[in-house]
């Protein structure tokens, strides 16, 4: 697969350009599926997926104009037969992991089938990640939390770690997990975002000495391109490597 990996989906027309390249068509004349599964363990998640589907959200990614647009729900594909959806998987132009939980998302990626599924696809299809959905096609990632992350499946490693920010120290978990090894490289999310300090310049580089891989940094409007391993990013912002 190709992969468009972002912050917070299609921000603007420099990413959007990239979508389209990686399609090899107009959206117009693309099918994609929406895989909201990442944000249901948040309060509230399940008006964030709406929004996210009906195009309403913060973030662009299904309001673009697609040929069609369906709805892949992991939590529901184990207990259906594979014929019911592995076709249509098949059949997609992009594939748009959204953001939420990347722990939660890996183990539904893995638990449903989908993980093992992905490499077999054909080589035009295009994996769209955002935040979260871009973090878990890592082989190994790590993400802050807030507090122990919910679900069946615990992290690989969880430890303390405090983040300096201009209101005072910064208390997070920071949780390794497993991804579904899909790049050689880990990602953070709304670096510099006001509303996610512990993202900034200095806590990025402290977050991603944690991280065994290459980590870009990549704020929202920013994303990564992936074509055959050959890796560019995309930006009208602000982003930063770190290598281990």
């Amino acid at each position: 697969m190709k992969l468009l990996l972002t912050s917070a989906g299609i921000h603007n027309a420099t990413i959007e350009d990239a979508l389209v390249d990686l399609l090899g068509k107009p959206i117009a004349e693309s099918t994609a599926l929406v895989i909201p599964t990442a944000i249901y363990p948040f309060r509230g998640g399940q008006f964030g997926a709406y929004r996210m589907l009906s195009g309403n959200g913060p973030s662009r990614l299904t309001g673009l104009g697609w040929k069609s647009l369906g709805l892949l729900e992991l939590s529901v594909l184990p207990s259906i037969e594979e014929d019911a959806w592995v076709p249509t998987v098949r059949e997609a132009d992009a594939l748009l992991f959204w953001g939420g939980d990347p722990l939660f998302l890996a183990n539904w990626m893995r638990r449903s089938g989908l993980a093992d599924l992905l490499p077999t696809l054909r080589p035009e299809a295009v994996y769209v990640g955002v935040s979260a959905g871009a973090i878990t096609a890592a082989s190994t990632f790590v993400e802050t939390y807030t507090e122990q992350p919910r679900g069946t499946d615990g992290p690989l490693k969880s430890e303390d770690i405090v983040f300096s920010t201009p209101e005072g120290d910064l208390h997070r978990l920071l949780v390794t997990g497993e991804g579904v090894g899909l790049v050689d490289f880990a990602v953070i999310p709304h670096f510099e975002h006001p509303d996610h300090t512990d993202a900034s310049l200095a806590n990025a580089e402290k977050w991603a000495a944690h991280i065994p891989a290459p980590t870009y940094a990549i704020d929202d409007d920013s994303a990564i391109k992936v074509v055959d391993g050959t890796v560019e990013v995309v930006s009208e912002g602000q982003w930063k490597l770190f290598t281990p």
